[in-house]
């Protein structure tokens, strides 16, 4: 069967625009041994570090502990008014933490509140036994969790982040599960708090980020600081419809992490565009069919996407669309049809025309099924 190859170039939707003087960013200009940037849609890496050596990552761990808290509220096991009464391991937590005593107990929401803002170790291990029944069999989801994410670069020993031998991570490990963390939007709502307070006012939080207060468009989302580690953060921000995630892991003070953090964003966001893909204006609603009891079937392509581009490029992105002239019954709903390519430069991404519904090849009884009620009908 003869197909029909279109290319349209989609100068219209995804032209790039010139963009105002950018500006480089080399390994040397970033403070901190290990660091990555990416744009959070797509996973796309703009800047990378040794983003892929074994490090501590302090209490960026409870992203991952935060993940599989909002994972548990999707499935209905757990709820933010939910009672979570402390055990004596939790309260037995150092570091950070808002001094919970064996016996006390919080809802949900006030511990989600101090493991996000506060950094709290005994709020986060307090939730890990309330979902999972142990610290260690938390854990074990944790490490699960974290392989069908695809990061192997990645140990964990607890679940708050304290030095342990053999508790590792990678700062694109990192950056896999502060992406999937963010898809749960619920999260900004306490990544964004800057003061607040527990025990109906008598314990007052600060949050950790101090990007907060100084950086445009920041949304979280995550620091840790211990003697192995050194000082480290997952930062997300927004501007202009992108969404960008640092990581750096490793630096010698707080200053420089922050610093850090936001010389990636700026970068990020000086450099780079998102432009929607959409698709094609001319695409057909149907497509021909041969032999069948229908002359045609509808056809669809669900595009919901976007592609990375550098501001500065005048390339454009290219379209092409491959779909034959027609297709042989049996069609069967759903299937499919063709397909559309966005290319830009070495990136490409491919979407699938779908049939909408199901077409039977003629046959004898078919069509004298057809020509009897049709004449009954009359």
């Amino acid at each position: 069967m003869r197909k029909v190859i279109v290319s349209i170039l989609l100068a219209c939707s995804l032209l790039i625009t010139a963009a105002a003087p950018a500006f480089a960013l080399d390994e040397g200009s970033i403070s901190a041994p290990s660091a990555i940037l990416m744009e959070a849609r797509t996973g796309k890496i703009l800047f990378e570090k040794n983003a892929h050596e074994n490090r501590p990552c302090a209490s960026i761990t409870k992203v991952m502990t935060l993940l599989l808290v909002f994972e548990a509220m999707d499935s209905g096991r757990l709820s933010l008014d939910d009672t979570i009464t402390s055990s004596a391991h939790a309260a037995s937590m150092g570091g950070s933490d808002i001094w919970l005593e064996e016996g006390e107990s919080m809802t949900a929401d006030d511990m989600i509140k101090a493991t996000v803002v506060a950094s709290a170790n005994d709020a986060a291990v307090a939730l890990a036994e309330h979902i999972s029944g142990s610290e260690d069999a938390f854990v074990e989801q944790m490490n699960a969790r974290a392989k069908e994410l695809g990061m192997d670069e990645t140990t964990f020993k607890n679940c708050n982040g304290l030095d342990e031998e053999g508790h590792l991570t990678s700062a694109y490990d990192v950056a896999l599960m502060s992406r999937e963390l963010m898809k749960h939007e619920k999260i900004y709502d306490y990544t964004s708090i800057w003061l607040d307070y527990l025990r109906n006012g008598e314990t007052q939080i600060v949050n950790t980020n101090k990007l907060l207060k100084t950086y445009k468009g920041i949304t979280g989302l995550k620091t840790g600081t211990t003697d192995d580690a050194g000082c480290c953060m997952a930062a997300s921000a927004q501007r202009d419809g992108m969404t960008l995630l640092s990581v750096v892991l490793g630096c010698d003070t707080g200053k420089q992490r922050f610093a850090d953090s936001a010389a990636l964003l700026d970068y990020g966001f000086a450099n780079y565009a998102v432009k929607e893909l959409k698709a094609p204006e001319d695409l057909p609603d149907t497509l021909s069919v041969n032999g069948g009891m229908e002359s045609s079937v509808g056809i669809s392509c669900d595009i919901q996407g976007s592609i990375v581009t550098e501001k500065a490029s005048a390339d454009e992105a290219q379209c092409e669309v491959d779909l034959p002239e027609a297709a042989d019954a049996p069609v069967e709903e759903g299937e499919v049809v063709g397909k559309i390519t966005y290319t830009f430069g070495d990136e490409k991404q491919t979407y699938e025309i779908l049939a909408e519904n199901a077409v039977e090849p003629t046959s004898f009884g078919r069509i004298f099924a057809y020509l009897f009620n049709s004449i009954t009908a009359l």
